[in-house]
């Protein structure tokens, strides 16, 4: 049996997914989803677009009101992973025990009236963070900023939160702990204003991929340096974390790579991505702020580079959590041996995360794991609680505390969340395709067949991994879906 990866780039964590957009149900989700083939992949199949996202570009239309964007700790051996600090920026905002949170697009974090509803979400059910688009894949800049390079390419030229000070303010006294998330390399406003720190063609000038989007060089200093000072900035106002999305190289066809050149390349591209997020995090250190990243679901499971730099023993060990989009729609038929893996939220989760916890079991100082999970529809069954819960049932049965809900468009099912003082009555889930309480999925999950290890490292060492990227999220996060 062979098994494909196949992956949407989200997050938005959630969290980086989906910036244009596909046909999503409902409000649209991360990264979006072109077809892609590359060589030296994974053996699962998986369509990860957000994440979350979460990095992947796909999504909806995106409005004011109710845009989206393109987007743990597991009872492990010995390394046990590292755990952030609990004070970080100015000291208002404590780490919670396990952090548990929602993503705000920007046009959402900018409207009272959304986040009075989103605060009052929160303070009825489980969640006790937000993720806050501080520059989602538009190359725009959410708060007033006068950072010189943002204002020489125009990414200050459409402000969606007015009084970012104030929204802190707001979270501060409601006890939320606010994320603040920064898209890196899909960049449209940046790349057109200093086209010299895009990826460069062998034909001159800023390369495109086949869809003609320009893409920040990873390589380029200049480029970490501008993500850099406005992660600084935010910190200094008071965000104790800033994750980064989008923090990989471009997810095109090889056909389409041909072209491409890298100013100031040094080295292999998870090296590349390496570097950067231990840069920023020397950088910051002295914030005492928490550098994450989100990253594609097919992460958890992949042994080699797919293409975009991301590799999970590369990066595990520089950020303090790392948000793989593990959204069950976006994986492929055959993804963990499940034939339907949007059907089945519970399995595909619990086997992606279980993936990760074994991995950074290896790695000493590894960071926490943090997926991004699916609160939106793509494709049959319709997501609703049953689904929603499953997903973070199966966070937990996988060893890990933390999680982050996707939706671009930021509306969430809160009957999937559990309330404050607990379930009244045992939660309805998806598991094995049926709906069942939750205290019977052990029931069903021996049914569900699943992959040898054995060939799925087979499948990684041999096969070609598909990237599908056209509707969804996972680059996270943004403005639409990721």
């Amino acid at each position: 049996m062979l098994l494909a990866v196949a992956f949407v780039a989200g997050c938005k964590a959630g969290p980086s997914a989906f910036d244009n957009a596909g046909s999503v149900e409902g409000d649209s989700v991360p990264d979006s989803v072109a077809v892609a083939t590359l060589v030296d992949t994974p053996s699962i199949a998986l369509l990860d677009t957000a994440t979350v996202g979460p990095d992947v570009d796909s999504a909806a239309v995106v409005s004011e009101e109710s845009a989206g964007e393109e987007g743990a700790e597991a009872e492990a051996s010995t390394p046990r992973p590292r755990a952030p600090s609990p004070g970080m920026a100015d000291g208002r905002f404590p780490r919670p025990e396990h952090v548990r949170g929602i993503y705000l697009n920007a046009w959402a974090s900018g409207s009272r009236n959304r986040v009075n509803a989103l605060l009052e979400l929160a303070a009825q059910t489980e969640v006790n963070s937000f993720v806050i688009d501080i520059k989602d894949a538009s190359g725009y800049i959410s708060h007033p900023t006068d950072l010189p390079v943002a204002v020489e390419v125009g990414a200050t030229e459409e402000v969606r939160i007015r009084d970012l000070p104030g929204l802190l303010n707001r979270l501060d006294s409601a006890g939320i702990y606010p994320i603040a998330r920064i898209v890196i390399v899909k960049d449209p406003l940046l790349s057109a204003g200093k086209p010299d720190y895009a990826v460069q063609d062998t034909a001159g000038g800023a390369w495109a991929d086949s869809k003609g989007i320009v893409w920040l060089n990873p390589y380029n200093k200049d480029v970490w340096d501008y993500h850099v000072d406005l992660a600084r900035e935010v910190a200094e106002m008071g965000f104790p974390e800033i994750q980064w999305d989008y923090v990989r190289f471009a997810d095109a066809p090889a056909s389409d790579h041909a072209r491409a050149t890298y100013p100031g390349e040094n080295g292999p591209k998870a090296d590349a991505i390496r570097a950067f997020l231990d840069y920023s995090r020397q950088e910051l250190a002295e914030l005492g702020v928490a550098v994450t990243a989100d990253v594609f679901g097919v992460t958890t499971t992949a042994r080699r580079d797919v293409g975009i730099g991301q590799v999970w023993e590369s990066f595990i060990d520089v950020v303090d959590v790392a948000l793989p989009m593990v959204y069950p729609s976006h994986y492929w038929k055959g993804s963990f041996g499940i034939d339907t893996p949007n059907a089945y939220p519970y399995e595909i989760v619990k086997a992606a995360l279980r993936d990760a916890v074994k991995r950074s079991a290896d790695i000493e100082g590894a960071g926490i794991t943090r997926p991004w999970l699916q609160d939106f529809t793509l494709g049959a069954p319709r997501y609703e609680a049953p689904e929603v819960r499953a997903q973070i049932q199966a966070t937990y049965d996988a060893g890990l505390h933390e999680w982050i809900l996707w939706n671009p468009g930021s509306h969430y099912t809160e009957d999937a969340l559990e309330p404050i003082g607990g379930f009244v009555t045992d939660p309805v889930i998806r598991v094995g395709n049926e709906l069942i309480p939750a205290s019977q999925r052990f029931e069903l999950t021996d049914t569900v067949p699943a992959a040898p290890e054995e060939l799925a490292a087979e499948v990684v060492d041999t096969a070609a991994t598909t990237i599908r990227v056209d509707t969804i999220p996972v680059d996270t996060i943004g403005g639409g879906t990721r």
